[in-house]
């Protein structure tokens, strides 16, 4: 709490921390874009669930849930 009240003092410092946690957040969201592709892909292939979910780290539950 102490670090995050240091942060948030200095503008400069908070606006590159946002901006950094914003790249951050992008990042993993573009990660899971891409598995989400990878795996309509092997979808597509008739791959088993299995296979797909340790080739992507998505759950069966949201290979399932793809449109394909």
């Amino acid at each position: 709490m102490v670090k995050f009240r240091e942060l948030t003092a200095d503008e400069r410092t908070r606006d590159l921390y946002e901006r950094r946690e914003k790249a951050r957040r992008d990042l993993v969201m573009h990660i899971k874009q891409c598995e989400r592709e990878i795996a309509k892909k092997l979808l597509g292939l008739n791959i088993p669930l299995d296979q797909i979910a340790l080739a992507t780290s998505l759950t069966h539950e949201e290979i399932e849930r793809l449109d394909i």
